[in-house]
């Protein structure tokens, strides 16, 4: 069972910044294609980034693209989310999840919820005027 554990989120004004975290247990992060996702009230959880095992793929929803920066530290067990020039539609819970499958190489990515074994918790942000 692996666990993972978001941080980092808050209230920032439109156009700030902020870095999410997400920290896994266990010690074979390394195997793990991970993904950010986010969900407002009333809407469908929905795919935000992607990044593959060894960090050298990545892949993103048109709607961060050019804002949102995802990256990995395997040495930490942890992935990162650095989102820029925030926008108020940007408010929601973000979830930090983990896909595991062995056929996966170092090279994929997954962007469907059902791609995923494993879910934080989530942690808000929330973004004003």
């Amino acid at each position: 069972q692996v666990q993972l554990a978001e941080s980092g989120g808050g209230l920032v004004q439109a156009g700030g910044s902020l870095r999410l975290s997400c920290v896994a247990s266990g010690s074979t992060f390394w195997r793990y294609v991970m993904g950010w996702f986010r969900q407002v009230p009333g809407k469908e959880r929905e795919f935000v980034v992607g990044i593959s095992r060894g960090g050298g793929r990545t892949y993103y929803a048109d709607s961060v693209k050019g804002r949102f920066t995802i990256s990995r530290d395997n040495a930490k067990n942890t992935v990162y989310l650095q989102m820029n020039s925030l926008k108020r539609e940007d408010t929601a819970v973000y979830y930090c999840a983990a896909a595991v499958k062995s056929y996966y190489s170092d090279v994929d990515i997954a962007s469907m919820i059902k791609d995923y074994n494993y879910w934080g918790q989530g942690t808000q942000v929330t973004v004003s005027s």
